[in-house]
């Protein structure tokens, strides 16, 4: 099998058609065959998922506007599914990947994702989300960059270095060196956390990093020690190579977690004399009041943005319940989405969490409504929560409970636009956006077996006008499945 040697697959011990392509926008094509493979990312030879014998995945390096032709053979003895986490998938929720918007491709058979990246310039990933394979591989990059007459708020770096950091790799302080550096010189590190629970610190021993970019948006451009990185989210930072030519130490540590691990990286200047130092630089007080950078709270984007009024509400609160169904309450057997729109017109207060009810989860939002959005974490854990299809306003973190006195305290300047956001533990997060992308899409827990195990809902955004203006038919080629494998396919939009 092939390594990708410029990926870092960090953390630590605990394993823990006919959809549309643009013509003039440029087409990039890809054939992955998804396998079983040998990994080792604790020391231990064991089976993991790869991609083209690759362990992490391609990585997909595209610009504004690519078409994107990714052929995928499922080579494996279970059903996969793989999702384009960060892509909006403009109008066509049928690529999206997410159980319950999409068949899983069955063993033996392939499937043809087709879609455009349009202008969300930034670092993102893709993963499994079918069971939690996840855990096992099938992880890659996918860097979306700007045209060339589009400029980007910096400098372009020397070198780009993307950087996956996870739950479950063991680092080696003797392994050869991952990165280069050149006196003088600046390079971007694109890091994303592929895990599936732990909060990551990341830090470049003896140098400071200058965010550039969270989540397909650009920052202010402010310089950290160390930066924290929950479950599913990534950014971009810049690294000048302004010390002493010799080895450094890349170093990422777990946050909020029981028992702290570390792990670590070489980084090598060219032509450098010496060994990285031993003292590892620490990571900040396990705290959410002393945590810095731009995740740690509704942080400026550098933009502003008008202020929402009138804004519904729907909060979703986070805790775990009970239920006697040996079957998860996920969307698994969910098929096409439901036609139905109504207004999410209050406020939408939580149930008896003594009482679960095993079924499909979907609420259903106006075409271009703004909404608001609480996620309330009751539990002493930190929590991540991403919403596919749509980019949103991350107005404000805070510690308690929500309540509408709070809104008085939200960013509603420059709050950044993101897809993913923390809710710290006995804390609650507020955001915002526009549902005006037509489609179902998954809001979801990016703790996996959070999600897997029903800590997840549906979101069926459905425009009125029925038309291609605002949708893509469902594509010919596109497997059905479930409650709806029976029913006859609905017409195409015009």
């Amino acid at each position: 099998m092939v390594f990708n040697t410029k990926m870092i697959f960090a953390l630590l011990f605990l394993c823990f058609s006919a959809t549309c392509v643009f013509a003039g926008d440029p087409t990039l094509e890809f054939e992955w065959k998804v396998t079983y493979g040998t990994i080792a990312p604790l020391g231990v030879p064991q089976q993991g998922i790869l991609i083209n014998g690759q362990f992490p995945g391609p990585a997909i390096n595209c610009t504004s506007n690519n078409n994107i032709i990714v052929n995928v053979f499922n080579q494996l003895d279970e059903p996969l599914l793989l999702t384009w986490a960060g892509i909006q998938q403009r109008k066509n929720s049928w690529q999206d990947g997410a159980p319950g918007a999409m068949c899983p491709i069955l063993p033996g058979k392939n499937y043809t994702y087709r879609f455009q990246v349009k202008d969300q310039i930034g670092t993102y990933f893709y993963f499994p989300t079918t069971a939690l394979h996840r855990a096992s591989g099938g992880i890659g990059m996918l860097k979306v960059h700007s045209r060339p007459l589009i400029p980007v708020p910096f400098d372009n770096p020397a070198e780009e270095y993307p950087v996956l950091l996870g739950d479950c790799k063991v680092g080696d302080a003797n392994a050869k060196p991952l990165f280069t550096f050149e006196a003088g010189k600046t390079y971007r590190f694109r890091v994303c956390n592929v895990g599936l629970r732990l909060s990551v610190n990341f830090r470049v021993q003896g140098h400071t990093m200058k965010v550039v970019e969270v989540e397909g948006s650009h920052t202010v451009q402010n310089v950290y020690d160390s930066l924290d990185l929950h479950v599913g989210q990534c950014m971009s930072v810049l690294v000048t190579a302004d010390q002493t030519p010799k080895d450094y130490y890349f170093v990422a540590s777990s946050r909020f977690a029981q028992h702290p691990l570390s792990t670590v990286a070489v980084i090598r200047y060219a032509n450098g004399n010496g060994a990285a130092s031993p003292e590892l630089p620490p990571p900040p007080p396990e705290n959410t009041k002393g945590i810095a950078g731009p995740s740690a709270s509704s942080a400026p984007s550098g933009g502003t943005s008008q202020p929402v009024l009138h804004v519904p509400t729907h909060r979703a609160p986070t805790s775990t319940g009970r239920s006697t169904s040996p079957v998860p309450s996920s969307l698994s057997t969910l098929g096409l989405p439901p036609m139905a729109s109504s207004d999410l017109a209050s406020t939408d207060e939580p149930q008896d969490g003594d009482k679960v009810e095993v079924a499909p989860n979907v609420v259903n939002g106006t075409y271009r409504n703004f909404v608001e959005i609480i996620f309330e974490n009751h539990e002493k854990t930190i929590q991540t929560w991403h919403l596919d299809g749509f980019s949103f306003f991350a107005v404000a973190i805070e510690p308690g409970r929500w309540s509408p006195e709070k809104r008085k305290n939200y960013n509603l300047l420059d709050a950044l636009s993101r897809n993913t956001v923390q809710v710290y533990p006995n804390s609650w997060a507020a955001v915002m956006t526009t549902l005006d992308n037509a489609g179902m899409w998954n809001l979801r827990s990016e703790m996996r077996e959070r999600a897997y195990l029903g800590q997840q809902l549906y979101l069926s955004v459905v425009s009125e006008a029925r038309s291609l203006r605002d949708e893509y038919s469902l594509p010919e080629t596109q497997e059905l499945c479930g409650i709806v494998k029976s029913l006859p396919k609905p017409a195409p939009y015009t």
